[in-house]
């Protein structure tokens, strides 16, 4: 069963209503702000109930994030995806990133331009993405993406004691 799917939106959480902390304690500044939208002179939202479209999500591996930085498109969009090289443009909070959807190959994926999205939105191992194809042509792709923080909360922190079986976290 779809994990991300199964969660009914009003229980999604703003995870980034609280900042990261960095090991050293101190707070990052994110590259991230809310965007304001010239067109409803309201900022766009991080979060926004699925609109019937086709979507996937993710939960970030070390393949996504670092060295390969590597996204693939699940199986299940192929049939909706061309079979060519096709610009496509990743919408997060107003702001867009231009990458390539690699229709043509066998791993259908993004290219190597992903690694500014990581990069801008501070994506970490962990972290899980809703895609929500929001455009589909023969000559563009257009994805809305959520992101959903998989950081653990710092107020649970402190009963962290172990990540084994024999030395589980316990959260009361």
């Amino acid at each position: 069963m779809n994990r991300l799917a199964s969660i009914p939106d009003n229980e999604i959480e703003n995870p980034r209503k609280k900042k990261r902390e960095t090991q050293s304690g101190e707070k990052p500044q994110l590259k991230h702000q809310p965007v304001l939208n010239p067109m409803t002179t309201e900022f766009e939202d991080e979060f926004w109930p699925l609109s019937g479209k086709p979507y996937f999500d993710v939960v970030l591996t070390k393949a996504h994030v670092k060295p390969a930085f590597n996204m693939a498109v699940p199986v299940k969009l192929y049939q909706l995806l061309p079979s060519a090289a096709v610009p496509a443009v990743i919408t997060y909070c107003g702001q867009n990133w231009r990458t390539v959807y690699h229709g043509d190959r066998s791993q259908k994926r993004f290219d190597i331009s992903w690694k500014a999205f990581v990069i801008d939105n501070d994506l970490k191992m962990g972290d899980a993405l809703v895609f929500e194809l929001i455009e589909c042509s023969r000559v563009k792709l257009k994805f809305r993406v959520q992101i959903l923080r998989g950081d653990f909360p710092a107020e649970l922190m402190a009963g962290v004691h172990g990540e084994t079986s024999d030395n589980p976290i316990f959260i009361q």
